[in-house]
């Protein structure tokens, strides 16, 4: 059997140790052949296929990025595009296909499935931890380790030079990474999309903090952050394929902030930093896992799922119950963020 694979969406970190445990899960246990595609979604579009050994994984588990690269690209963004996928799994004469991503690409591979009939399965993967079923995303444990350090660091600072320093980090639709990194880094604000902030109550608490108790503050930000309805003049800014322009959203927060206050505000945008570098061991462990569990899965004759964390467990659960949706910061876990100042 030849397996396709392709990561698509954002890079991160744990992407190569799933490729690896593809590629040597197939080729050693059930003796299948691993055809990687380059970039995502448009590779596989473009026929631009890249066979794959156990000689092509090796050393590659503490690697970031991604070895077959990836693009922001969905088959059904065009009439064609479909139709060239279906040509090139054609061609390249795929019985399979693994597509590594994040909530866009695993619903593309879900329409794939339905338009080409061919076995699709899916593997999650995003820092923001927003893919519902599962517990947990390849590279969130990494990026949170990042966004951590970045509000440690931000800490020392900001009690030198007795200032409010706004982090703004990634998370569109759900604010996971702010919220863990603002628990874990002990930020006194988090501000995450589910729950719209109101800039009034954000001065009054900075104010009170200052006057009874310290003299700087740090504020996590997701970039997906928005203001309560009629509480701040804010539109939000969009780049050229949908995604959100970094610190926006941040740097309306600490002007707002400095101006209400009076107390000096600095912006920090972690930007891509979030994305880069070496994975930690959870996300090593994970994306092996999920390889593994994707593997098996097109062995047993399995379509249209995704591997999925459920407690200490890898499952299997359907694609179709993972479009479209959006899996939000619970309510105990916002408030734990805003509890601890």
């Amino acid at each position: 059997m030849r397996i396709g694979l392709i990561t698509g969406g954002g890079d991160c970190p744990g992407l190569n140790a799933a490729i690896r445990a593809v590629v040597k899960h197939a080729e050693n246990s059930y003796g299948h052949s691993v055809v990687g595609f380059r970039h995502g979604w448009k590779g596989l579009a473009e026929g631009a296929a890249q066979p794959m050994s156990r000689n092509d994984v090796r050393n590659v588990l503490p690697l970031g990025g991604t070895l077959l690269g990836t693009a922001r690209y969905h088959p059904d963004w065009d009439g064609a595009g479909m139709a060239a996928v279906a040509a090139s799994i054609e061609e390249e004469k795929i019985s399979a296909l693994i597509c590594i991503g994040g909530d866009g690409s695993l619903s593309a591979a879900a329409r794939v499935a339905a338009e080409t009939g061919i076995n699709v399965v899916g593997i999650p993967k995003t820092i923001d931890n927003d893919v519902v079923m599962t517990d947990s995303t390849i590279g969130f444990d990494t990026a949170v380790n990042i966004a951590t350090e970045a509000v440690d660091r931000l800490h020392t600072t900001a009690e030198s030079h007795n200032r409010v320093m706004v982090l703004e980090v990634m998370g569109r639709s759900a604010g996971w990474l702010a919220v863990m990194a603002g628990i874990a880094g002990g930020a006194e604000i988090v501000l995450a999309p589910e729950a719209p902030f109101d800039m009034d109550r954000v001065e009054r608490f900075l104010k009170h903090r200052h006057r009874a108790r310290k003299s700087f503050s740090i504020v996590v930000v997701a970039e997906g952050a928005h203001p309560a309805k009629g509480t701040l003049d804010y539109e939000v800014a969009y780049g050229k394929h949908g995604e959100l322009i970094a610190g926006s959203v941040g740097s309306v927060v600490a002007r707002e902030i400095e101006q209400r206050t009076g107390f000096e505000t600095r912006l920090t945008v972690l930007g891509h930093v979030q994305r880069g570098g070496s994975p930690l061991p959870t996300d090593r462990i994970l994306g092996s896992r999920f390889g593994v569990a994707a593997v098996d899965a097109i062995q047993q004759g399995r379509s249209n799922v995704m591997t999925a964390k459920r407690g200490m467990d890898i499952e299997l659960v359907d694609l179709a119950e993972v479009e479209g949706k959006v899996k939000h910061v619970p309510e105990d876990l916002l408030r734990t963020a805003n509890a601890l100042a």
